[in-house]
């Protein structure tokens, strides 16, 4: 009996391992992972259902009151049904406001989806940065190596000396600890967007994708995107809404209401059975609902002018972080297709230099770290480039077009 649980839990473990293991990930699939994992996300979620339910909370009509008195004065006994009738639209309002309300949670929703998102792609490409670098600081340590065993043969055959052992020793040892590091820092990337994905922090996640990836669109389609969609905007726009109807219900609190009510009466002298019927109506002597009117105007005004000065915002940052966005996407691809090419082929030619004599072992520690430079600097661009998408999508407030 003790065989059977530890076997389903290595089973478990497999199908865990298996999953972890599975084609890397593209931006897109890990934005759909999170959107399903995350607890911020799923907490926002919750909420829409909460405020549909308040709908069905305004629709509610008022109940009536049922009253029974017995007293010595004649009829002895009066049973009473009185039913409120609300007046001046009331219901109707009290309903507008429960909807308005509904659809500024759902915007609170897309506003929480897209700092999820912005999350994911930051996280997303520090993997992937990640990654690159460990892969080129291992490429590195591999040439450090080759480079080391050349000096060392050069150094049997008499063509080098005791110096040059030692230095292409030292560089093969320090290329090899910075091969350490970048993977040590590539499992850490690895675990933050794990943390996001909703998976154990340990799986063996792996991403493809180019750190070019993704295009800026041009200033006017960014400003009108984020216009029309920005969540915070969106949210703001929902409570404005949602205020006047808070006005239209206020106002409608001006009308009085009045109940309708019908008796039967018991152990009249005159007659056993009796009736009565009358109507009750609020008299507005001490207010008229003013002070509420004044205080939800006022409440709108502070909107409008939240929304305004919001809007205002929104379309300057969206200017700085394309302008930004735009130049750190010209960077990355000057090194991509430009500098980076030049120092591979760089890096072949010292190495083959090397080995045939023409040039010292100084000349190629010198082309080896400018490349390694010139590889962390791109690197360095890529992920700025990424980063500055992620603040444009944050300025925008909704997905880049």
């Amino acid at each position: 009996m003790r065989g059977r649980p530890t076997r389903l839990a290595l089973l478990v473990a497999c199908a865990a391992a298996s999953i972890a293991r599975a084609e890397p990930l593209t931006l897109d699939e890990a934005f759909a992972l999170a959107e399903r994992a995350s607890p911020a996300l799923a907490a926002e979620r919750l909420q829409v259902p909460v405020a549909s339910a308040g709908v069905g909370v305004a629709r509610q009509r008022p109940n009536p009151e049922l009253a029974f008195e017995e007293s010595k004065e004649t009829p002895r006994d009066a049973l009473s049904l009185t039913v409120p009738i609300e007046l001046g639209g009331k219901r109707g309002r009290r309903i507008d406001v429960a909807e308005a309300a509904a659809a500024t949670s759902e915007a609170a929703f897309a506003r929480a989806a897209i700092q999820v998102r912005i999350q994911v792609r930051r996280a997303f490409f520090a993997l992937v940065a990640a990654e690159r670098s460990a892969e080129d600081a291992a490429g590195l340590a591999k040439l450090a190596a080759r480079s080391r065993d050349a000096v060392s043969e050069r150094f049997k055959a008499g063509d080098a000396p005791r110096l040059e052992v030692l230095r292409a020793q030292m560089a093969a040892a320090q290329t090899e600890d910075e091969a350490d590091a970048a993977r040590a820092l590539a499992t850490s990337r690895r675990a933050e967007l794990n943390a996001l994905l909703g998976r154990p922090v340990e799986a063996d996640t792996t991403v493809t994708g180019d750190l070019g990836i993704g295009q800026v669109p041009d200033l006017a389609a960014a400003t009108a995107a984020a216009e029309a969609g920005n969540g915070e905007l969106a949210v703001l726009e929902r409570r404005l809404r949602e205020q006047d109807q808070r006005v239209s219900l206020a106002r409608a609190q001006r009308w009085p209401d009045f109940g309708v009510m019908g008796a039967v009466t018991h152990r009249d002298p005159e007659f056993d059975w009796g009736w009565r019927a009358g109507v009750s109506l609020t008299l507005p002597l001490f207010h008229n609902h003013g002070a509420e009117i004044k205080l939800e105007e006022a409440a709108r005004s502070q909107l409008t002018a939240e929304r305004d000065a919001r809007s205002a915002e929104v379309r300057s940052k969206v200017a700085s972080a394309w302008t930004l966005a735009e130049a750190r996407g010209k960077q990355y691809a000057r090194y991509r297709d430009e500098i980076l090419p030049t120092a591979l082929e760089v890096e072949g030619m010292a190495e083959d230099s090397y080995r045939s004599g023409q040039t010292g072992l100084l000349d190629l520690i010198q082309s080896i770290t400018a490349v390694r430079d010139a590889r962390a600097r791109a690197i360095e661009a890529g992920v700025a480039y990424q980063d500055a998408l992620a603040d444009l999508e944050e300025a925008m407030g909704a997905p880049i077009p």
